[in-house]
């Protein structure tokens, strides 16, 4: 099965309408290896496809979210962007000083989901979290500057 094939069957498993747009913007970000923001999906789609609209391609992408099909995360740069879902979730640890992203074990964030649950009774949706804060190499740098 080629890799069209498969993100087609993937769209109707979704319980998706397969059209030629989803497939560019699902065949964008299977193999971006990375996220995307939403202007390189658009500048990638219009590439094979001109006449695809930016308003469908936001629409796409929000549809493919809301299936879980792929990741929407903010990194605290402003703009959000999209990563393919794989089979199992992850998660980053993002420095807001210098904009280093680390990838975070799922077990840390398992253990915080379950914590979550057992004392507040909350379910927490946690397929992608982003936690900014500031990195080793930061910290350290702003240890020395105020000695």
């Amino acid at each position: 099965m080629t890799s069209r094939e498969e993100s087609a069957e993937t769209l109707r498993r979704a319980g998706h309408r397969v059209t030629s747009a989803k497939l560019l913007v699902m065949e964008a970000l299977r193999h971006a290896g990375d996220h995307l923001s939403a202007t390189s999906v658009i500048y990638q789609v219009r590439r094979d496809a001109p006449h695809v609209s930016e308003s469908t391609v936001y629409r796409t992408l929000g549809a493919l979210r809301d299936s879980r099909l792929i990741s929407e995360t903010t990194f605290g740069h402003g703009e959000v962007a999209y990563e393919w879902l794989e089979k199992r979730p992850h998660h980053h640890l993002v420095c807001s000083q210098c904009g280093v992203v680390y990838e975070l074990s799922d077990e840390v964030v398992i253990g915080f989901a379950k914590q979550l649950s057992d004392t507040h009774g909350f379910d927490a949706d946690l397929q992608h979290l982003a936690v900014p804060g500031i990195c080793l190499d930061c910290s350290r740098g702003s240890e020395v500057a105020g000695k």
